[in-house]
C-alpha cells in the first residue's frame, strides 16, 4: 500500500504557484459533464451519444492568510484568462487543468474567532486529466 503526502500536490495559476491552503481539501478537480448519455429506443436498441464538452471545474481553498489571496481575487475581478494545472507527482501520478480557466466570482468573506477559508471555484474551458 502506497503513502500519500500533500505537500506532492502542486497547484499553478499562470506562473505562479499556489500556497496558504486551507485545512482539509486543499483542491478538488472535476470534468462537468459525463463521457456520454445514452437512452434506449422504442424497440429497446441502446443509443449512445458522445460527449464533446471540454468543461471542467477545480476548486481550492486559500486560508484567509495565504500570500496569493490578493492575487487570486485580482484574477477574478479583472476577469483574467489563465492556464491552471494542479499536479500530484506522488502514486499514482495525477494531472489536471488546462490552458484556458477564468475564476467565477471572488471568495465569499467570513469573520469570526478564527481565520477563515476562501474559496475559489475555476472553470476550465479545455480541461485534461491525466
Amino acid at each position: 500500500m502506497g503513502a500519500y503526502d500533500a505537500n506532492l500536490c502542486v497547484l499553478t495559476l499562470g506562473s505562479r504557484i499556489i500556497t496558504g491552503f486551507e485545512e482539509g481539501t486543499m483542491v478538488n478537480s472535476e470534468k462537468d459533464e459525463d463521457f456520454f448519455s445514452e437512452k434506449v429506443d422504442a424497440q429497446g436498441v441502446p443509443i449512445i451519444s458522445e460527449s464533446n464538452n471540454p468543461l471542467g471545474t477545480i476548486t481550492f481553498t486559500l486560508s484567509q492568510t495565504s500570500p496569493h489571496v490578493a492575487y487570486v481575487e485580482a484574477l477574478a475581478k479583472n476577469r483574467t484568462e489563465f492556464p491552471i494545472w494542479n499536479n500530484y507527482s506522488g502514486t499514482p501520478k495525477e494531472v489536471t487543468g488546462g490552458t484556458r480557466a477564468r475564476i467565477k466570482k471572488t471568495a465569499g468573506k467570513e469573520y469570526g474567532d478564527e481565520a477563515s477559508g476562501r474559496e475559489y471555484e475555476v472553470k476550465v474551458f479545455d480541461y485534461t486529466s491525466d
